[in-house]
């Protein structure tokens, strides 16, 4: 009967291995979406930059380049800053789940240690008697 119970605890860490692995995976696809969102907001901003230089009424050399500049580039620096809080956050995320994940792992050692410990009791005290 002891076993059994051992057993469905050992089967109650590995569920919760699986599901907190998962959701380290969806952590691991959210950073490679930041990641590809910065790149596309540099492209973007890149390109901006360069449709603002050759624009014949408000490109380089006019009066309003300097502030319509000024303005793409405040709004680059909130987006890049909204992006890095993001992965910031999903960092976080992924440390607590690796934390919860190793803690589980070592309750599992701990109990997989006491599961057999106890089998080899259950057949030392069965084979004892001769």
């Amino acid at each position: 009967m002891a076993i059994s119970n051992l057993q469905e605890k050992l089967l109650f860490y590995t569920q919760q291995k699986s599901r907190i692995t998962q959701k380290l995976s969806d952590i691991q696809m959210q950073q490679l979406s930041a990641s590809k969102s910065i790149a596309k907001a540099q492209q973007e901003f890149n390109n901006q930059l360069s449709d603002l230089y050759y624009d014949e009424d408000y490109g380089y050399g006019t009066d309003e380049y300097a502030q319509i500049l000024l303005e793409l580039q405040n709004d680059h620096e909130f987006e890049l800053a909204s992006i890095n809080s993001w992965e910031s956050e999903l960092e976080i995320q992924k440390e607590n789940y690796e934390t919860q994940l190793n803690e589980i792992s070592g309750y599992e050692q701990a109990w997989q240690k006491l599961l057999s410990t106890n089998i080899k009791n259950e057949f030392t005290y069965g084979g004892g008697g001769k």
